[in-house]
């Protein structure tokens, strides 16, 4: 301040008390008094431009620190202040100039070097960042705004044990540093380590109860930990702080998601996007909760006004093809599909979604192969066998060799797929089949096996091993070549007798199966209550319920509908097969009880949802799988409703050629 008349300095003083106890207006006020009395006064020009900035007037303060550099051009803080104030204005390229400038002149600026980092970093250099963060640090060790960017930036780089490290140390410094116990969570959790991150959130909070992003980010780990109601509350207390945060929605969102509270979800990504309209990960998260409340057209709508947003987006195009294949769109699925599949070669979903387009179009040649990837499913890790020994899909001489064949997946899947046994022993192997207990019985007729186990059984030993569902890619089955002779299964004929005699000899005998496995994740859509069957009931025939067991809701329609039902007298499957083998006729939604039939020979009609599984292909009213079997096809309703009606007639006509076959 020396050479400078004493009155200015002692205005300029003022203008920095003011400055300091927050009279922001009145600082600037006696800057630009002291300006108009000396133009060429650095300090006034300088203080004035600091004042600008903390009140968001950057322009302003842009012009203030050009004229005081013009005063003195090397004034380092100046320059380097001056990069500040164009980072706001997200000016980076003249940002990192103005720090560049202030390095040359003062290379051990610390917060030019800092700063600049920031500015990297927003620019994903996260190499460069850290190069300056760590010269920063060398010049001062404690420097807690550069240990905080270091971490965040070797965050960003995924080397989360180093940005722990990095944190620890700022918080070593001070342990209350508020930003440092944040983003340390947020290196846990990148560490899978959740309840570790959860704790530092929580210290967040108890330091400041208002903290929003401790909130947010502990909401998240929550969820992650699948503690949905705990992390419902947290952005519950999230968004009560910040009322208008659009992120906030779409989080709480998200939880509401999971919890299946679909229709309240989509209020949230709804609510999000009227704040941010083109928020692109609550249009992407509202197009799931439509998906989900079968609101189909309404979901695709949503991803295609997505896509030009994110056209590499693997995730996207996938959930766009889930869509297109609930409204029969199979091509423009399977093309969604494939892109995904290309734009995200790693993503299991992808590949399973692949896997059952192309088996539902006929496309066995590559859907066995991509069905393959199923074992990478999360809910398949309980199913997966992980032996020393080799798995077998077709490739080695197994002449000779000891083969274990095992069930995977529902009882359906294995009652489908057991017909490759005899194929399998017709290579000169020694089959050992390993089914689910109720399954023993009814497999001890089948050709093949050598022998037959429960699950959970000890095991003999084998030198291969082949789950069920992949002998098709193991035995290189396409479409014309499906194995279909059947009967392949029989039922027991002691039993078929017993069965026999409680049936009586009013014919024709139908057997009814209407839901299916209520933990099946398609059971909304391929299970029906047993009301929905009660226009079919009035035909001439003795219906016989296929349930061994009936769900709660069920129980006093079937009770009051006076049709056969053996309850626990079905003990196994060789029981339901036996019973089986006695009926002219079997009805059945897509469960095991259509395949058991089919494989037995039976006739067999299949009332099929809307959007079928794979085994059943498109379009078709037979099944290469069962020659037996007839296919019954929801229409665009998706109701059962239609599909019982047109049954009825058809019963009909057939209960009348069963009736004129009938011996008097």
């Amino acid at each position: 301040m020396s050479g400078h008349p004493s009155k200015l300095a002692l205005a300029l003083n003022r203008a920095i008390t003011s400055y300091q106890a927050g009279q922001l207006g009145e600082a600037e006020q006696i800057c630009r008094k002291i300006i108009s009395t000396k133009s060429n006064f650095f300090d006034a020009h300088y203080v004035l431009a600091v004042v600008q900035a903390s009140q968001g007037k950057n322009d302003l303060a842009l012009s203030s620190y050009d004229r005081a550099l013009r005063v003195q051009p090397n004034h380092a803080d100046a320059l380097s202040n001056r990069g500040n104030v164009l980072k706001e204005m997200q000016r980076f390229e003249e940002a990192l100039a103005s720090y560049s400038r202030a390095l040359a002149i003062k290379p051990d600026h610390v917060g030019a070097l800092n700063n600049s980092a920031v500015v990297l970093h927003l620019q994903r250099r996260f190499d460069e960042a850290l190069a300056k963060l760590d010269r920063a640090l060398a010049l001062q060790p404690n420097f807690l705004d550069a240990l905080c960017n270091r971490g965040n930036t070797l965050q960003a780089l995924g080397r989360f044990d180093e940005a722990l490290a990095t944190f620890d140390r700022a918080l070593a410094l001070q342990p209350n540093l508020l930003a440092a116990l944040c983003n340390r969570g947020n290196a846990l959790r990148a560490l899978r380590r959740l309840e570790e991150a959860l704790a530092s959130y929580e210290r967040a909070i108890a330091l400041q109860p208002d903290f929003v992003e401790a909130h947010s980010n502990r909401a998240i780990v929550l969820a992650e930990l699948k503690r949905y109601d705990e992390a419902l509350a947290a952005f519950e207390r999230h968004l009560t702080l910040r009322p208008n945060d659009a992120e906030g929605y779409n989080n709480r969102g998200v939880i509401l998601y999971e919890l299946k509270r679909y229709a309240e979800a989509l209020a949230n990504h709804d609510r999000a996007l009227s704040l941010v309209p083109n928020y692109a990960d609550a249009m992407y998260n509202r197009g799931n909760c439509l998906h989900e409340l079968g609101r189909y057209g309404e979901a695709l709508a949503c991803f295609d006004r997505l896509l030009p947003m994110r056209p590499e987006d693997g995730d996207l195009h996938n959930n766009r093809g889930k869509v297109l294949k609930e409204l029969n769109r199979y091509d423009e699925a399977l093309e969604a599909s494939a892109r995904a599949v290309a734009l995200k070669p790693d993503s299991v979903v992808a590949h399973c979604n692949n896997a059952s387009l192309r088996l539902v179009a006929g496309d066995f040649e590559r859907g066995w192969d991509e069905y393959e990837w199923r074992w990478m499913k999360a809910d398949m890790a309980p199913h997966k066998r992980n032996y020393p020994q080799p798995l077998w899909l077709g490739r080695e001489d197994i002449a000779g060799k000891t083969i274990l064949l095992h069930a995977e997946q529902g009882q359906g899947d294995t009652i489908q797929f057991c017909r490759y046994v005899p194929l399998v022993a017709a290579r000169d192997a020694r089959v050992i089949l390993e089914v689910d207990p109720p399954l023993v019985g009814l497999m001890t007729g089948l050709a093949g096996p050598a022998q037959v186990i429960a699950k959970g059984n000890a095991l003999p030993d084998f030198d291969f091993h082949c789950p069920l569902i992949s002998l098709p890619l193991a035995m290189g089955t396409r479409l014309e070549t499906v194995p279909s002779r059947v009967p392949y299964l029989s039922a027991n004929a002691d039993l078929a007798a017993q069965w026999k005699a409680r049936l009586g000899s009013k014919r024709p005998w139908v057997g009814l199966a209407w839901a299916g496995n209520p933990k099946h994740e398609h059971d909304r859509e391929r299970s029906m209550g047993f009301p929905e069957l009660s226009p079919l009931l009035d035909a001439d025939v003795v219906f016989v319920s296929l349930h061994k067991d009936v769900r709660s809701e069920d129980m006093a329609a079937l009770t009051a509908s006076g049709i056969l039902h053996f309850g626990d007298d079905l003990k196994d499957y060789a029981d339901t097969a036996a019973l089986i083998s006695q009926l002219d006729l079997v009805i059945s939604v897509d469960t095991s009880v259509a395949h058991l039939a089919g494989a037995l020979a039976k006739p067999v009609w299949v009332l099929l949802a809307f959007t079928p599984e794979w085994r059943w292909l498109l379009k078709r009213e037979d099944s290469p799988w069962y020659p037996t079997a007839r296919l019954f096809r929801q229409d665009e309703s998706r109701t059962w409703s239609g599909l019982i009606g047109r049954l009825r007639e058809t019963l009909g006509r057939f209960t009348q050629d069963v009736q004129m076959k009938t011996p008097a």
